[in-house]
């Protein structure tokens, strides 16, 4: 009965969309920086400039995105301050999560270049895509300040059910990115010393941007003085240090998944690789639409928690898998009637299409398998439960390598089917533990 009152309530589903559209839009322009670049740098006269690029942005995002878990944190927490009306905690949150950040940000620039050393010891490429890859790295390096910071304030305005700002904060970043990518390497013929500095700008501006939308949100909400939070920051951060350890083990092991899929994909062969790196594409496509509505449900769900108020939590749940069930049912209809004439978009060789086809109905099946884990990861999120994130991620990643490793025989389908199970696996095991704890009272506390 509930189910349906919610469904005709117009305010729910209001609510959901002005959280999620923003959040998916602003996740749209993320590919779109990344094939500008490539365009860019791609038609300078060397295939190693493209490929140092490669290089350098793959090891600074996998440094950058394993830190992630100071967004999802940060919202949670920031959300259920602020469905407490707890101002204090509300701007404690943010003097604690921005304090972690400058603080791993000095780490990684004091080692950064012990890291890359190490790094690109493992590499196979060329001297010349080591050398731009180096260059391109050392660059972006500096703008390990902004990036992390910029996970704190977009998880902070977030908790404060603000996601306009946010959307415009990554859509300004990635814009300037563009504009400067287009004047720096093709305009003044900086190459991949121009790409490094575009995007370390483009950084900086997004979090110059943010600074300023919260510095409004914090008048506006009249929150205490930052001088005498800064004097509190200790308090209570051990609560924040243990969500963002078990989040970041929870990511790491995300990571090895994702990672393992390329490696192993690759050793099938150059047309499996690229087959499966087209299909993976369009993965990519899910997550940045369903993480919209994760964000949502990150941001709802910690609020209900923090008001203590059953009912909008209730409404929250019904209202986000609503609409996800909606968008998960469309993307399944296109890739299952369409899904050919989108490889066609992507690559026009032959082989590759037929064999990414013959692979394609795993990825018809995957948007409704995967929904259930970014949703739950977003109730997770929101109540701040990171121990069972974590273990719900080890599990499920133990179980990706066990399927494959008694479905090898299956070759490149046994890949897709140790992801698919991945991603079965993390809704399942959340599922399990959230009625669990729902049943025993332990989850609105």
């Amino acid at each position: 009965m509930q189910i349906l009152q919610t469904l005709s309530n117009r305010d729910v589903h209001k609510q959901v969309l002005l959280l999620a559209i923003p959040m998916v839009l602003s996740n749209i322009t993320v590919p779109l920086l990344g094939l500008v670049d490539a365009a860019v740098i791609g038609h300078l006269d060397h295939a190693w400039y493209l490929g140092g690029v490669a290089l350098g942005s793959t090891m600074i995002s996998v440094t950058f995105w394993l830190l992630g878990f100071l967004r999802m944190s940060t919202t949670g927490l920031t959300a259920q301050s602020y469905g407490a009306t707890n101002k204090h905690q509300l701007g404690l949150v943010f003097t604690q999560g921005m304090a972690m950040a400058l603080g791993f940000a000095g780490l990684f620039l004091l080692f950064h270049q012990a890291i890359a050393d190490w790094v690109f010891s493992f590499s196979d490429a060329s001297d010349k895509v080591k050398h731009y890859g180096e260059q391109y790295f050392s660059i972006r390096a500096w703008s390990a300040p902004a990036a992390l910071a910029n996970f704190v304030l977009l998880g902070w305005l977030l908790g404060t059910q603000n996601a306009k700002a946010p959307m415009w904060m990554v859509i300004i970043a990635n814009v300037t990115n563009i504009a400067l990518d287009v004047l720096f390497v093709i305009g003044f013929g900086w190459k991949v010393e121009g790409a490094a500095l575009a995007s370390v700008i483009a950084d900086y501006t997004g979090m110059s941007f943010g600074l300023w939308c919260v510095w409004r949100k914090w008048h506006q909400d009249n929150l205490p003085p930052v001088l005498g939070l800064i004097k509190d920051t200790t308090n209570g951060l051990s609560r924040f240090v243990k969500l963002n350890r078990d989040i970041f083990l929870r990511s790491l092991c995300l990571q090895m998944t994702f990672t393992f899929m390329t490696f192993q994909g690759a050793s099938f062969g150059d047309e499996i690789v690229a087959a499966n790196a087209v299909l993976m594409s369009f993965l990519m496509m899910i997550s940045y639409g369903m993480d919209g509505f994760a964000y949502a449900m990150e941001a709802m769900v910690g609020k209900a928690i923090g008001a203590k108020d059953r009912n909008q939590l209730n409404q929250s749940l019904i209202g986000t898998f609503f609409w996800s069930l909606v968008i998960c049912i469309g993307l399944t209809i296109a890739f299952a009637c369409a899904g050919s004439s989108l490889i066609s978009l992507i690559t026009d060789i032959e082989s590759v299409h037929a064999i990414a086809l013959s692979y394609l109905p795993w990825l018809v099946a995957m948007p409704l398998i995967s929904m259930w884990c970014f949703l739950l990861d977003g109730i997770f999120v929101g109540a701040t439960k990171g121990k069972e994130m974590r273990n719900s991620m080890f599990f499920s990643t133990c179980a990706f390598f066990i399927i494959f490793y008694f479905a090898m025989g299956w070759g490149n389908h046994a890949l897709w089917l140790a992801m698919l199970s991945f991603m079965a696996m993390r809704g399942v095991t959340l599922g399990l533990i959230l009625t669990r704890q729902w049943r025993r009272g332990e989850f609105l506390v």
